[in-house]
């Protein structure tokens, strides 16, 4: 009779991932990782590593870095078009664009490092990421609309004006500029309506 063999140990077995999930928990790792480390720290074995993957696995879905990024920088944007969209049933044109004013803002305070990433040089010049692009043009798509619904003759102007000033004031929002200011700004949200309702002119 043979000698009984010895049993291996048991190994756990290998994660793995239901159709489409790994491209999702790899985005969701890339921006957890963009928040912890900053658009200069994070590297694919950083993003691999916070979603429990091999260091390869990212392969199978993005060519680098970058394309791992220009998808994530994409997410922003149509969470920023989606949260224009829902005030465009807003019946009162001025109104409108105070609200979607406070809903630029507010996407990037609530994602700021996700909001720099979605304009970051390496991902925004040319047109490598035709999907970012499209995202990108439909969230300003939205605010040109509703520049174009208040006034069909200033409204391309009054669409750069509201995005510029969106923009620059998100920044320093980020970066707690107002936090050191002689006059500190107690209603960051009634900011936002002040400026945007200054840019549109009187009523």
């Amino acid at each position: 009779m043979c000698p009984a063999a010895k049993r291996k140990p048991t190994q756990p077995p290998p994660k793995s991932y239901h159709h489409g999930n790994l491209r999702e928990t790899l985005l969701a790792a890339a921006e957890s990782t963009l928040a912890e480390r900053g658009l200069q720290g994070t590297t694919l074995r950083d993003v691999a590593k916070a979603a429990g993957v091999s260091h390869a696995a990212p392969y199978h879905h993005f060519a680098s870095l970058n394309d791992l990024l220009a998808a994530v920088a994409e997410r922003g944007f149509v969470a920023l078009g989606d949260a224009m969209e829902r005030v465009t049933a807003t019946p009162d044109t001025r109104e409108r664009l105070l609200q979607i004013a406070q809903a630029y803002v507010g996407c990037a305070r609530a994602q700021p490092a996700r909001f720099r990433l979605m304009f970051a040089p390496q991902l925004t010049q040319g047109d490598a990421y035709p999907a970012l692009k499209r995202a990108s043009h439909r969230a300003f798509g939205f605010l040109m609309a509703a520049a174009c619904a208040h006034d069909p003759v200033k409204g391309p102007e009054l669409a750069l004006c509201g995005w510029s000033l969106s923009h620059g004031l998100s920044n320093l929002l980020i970066d707690g500029a107002f936090d050191v200011l002689p006059t500190p700004v107690a209603d960051t949200d009634a900011l936002v309506r002040q400026l945007a309702a200054r840019a549109l002119g009187p009523l």
